[in-house]
């Protein structure tokens, strides 16, 4: 299992990294306050989940967020964080309960208090939810002028598994 949720954060960054490479060739984007809102969400929830991991506080600060390139610098400087943490996880790790803090607020959409979630459930999560709002991003790239790169998990092992090629952004 730790291989595959290797795989899944590898191929989160890659696609990440895709999806900014669009965003730096689309001229529209970065005025665009719905993509940086949706950027921010995206990376900001990433990194909650990583404090969460960590038994870091929940409400610590986040940088300023206010532009796309402050966005991507901050993003590109999670993956390795998350991958270290990945790679010293044990099965009894993952097995063990990790409530997420703002589970409560989920409450009022479910109707209901969320069922115990473990660590492991958390960690998949976090590509997973990556990627939905990925797809939002692309939809609006596209809105705006832009085309969407192919992120597609298969894509990225169809070539090979490369690694992340994060663009230059200002």
């Amino acid at each position: 299992m730790a291989t595959i949720v290797r795989d899944l954060f590898l191929h989160m960054e890659w696609a990440d990294a895709a999806v900014w490479s669009a965003i730096a060739a689309t001229p529209a984007a970065p005025g665009d306050a719905r993509l940086r809102e949706v950027l921010a969400h995206l990376h900001v929830a990433q990194r909650a989940c990583l404090r969460t991991w960590r038994g870091e506080p929940r409400d610590a600060p986040y940088p300023p967020l206010a532009t796309l390139p402050e966005i991507a610098a901050w993003a590109r400087s999670a993956y390795d964080e998350a991958l270290a943490f990945l790679d010293g996880l044990t099965e009894a790790d993952a097995a063990r309960p990790m409530p997420l803090p703002w589970a409560s607020l989920v409450e009022q959409r479910l109707g209901r208090p969320p069922a115990e979630t473990t660590l492991h459930d958390t960690v998949l999560q976090v590509p997973l939810h990556s990627l939905y709002h990925r797809g939002q991003v692309n939809a609006r790239l596209r809105e705006l002028g832009g085309t969407p790169p192919i992120v597609d998990y298969i894509a990225w092992v169809w070539l090979g598994r490369p690694p992340a090629k994060w663009p230059a952004l200002s």
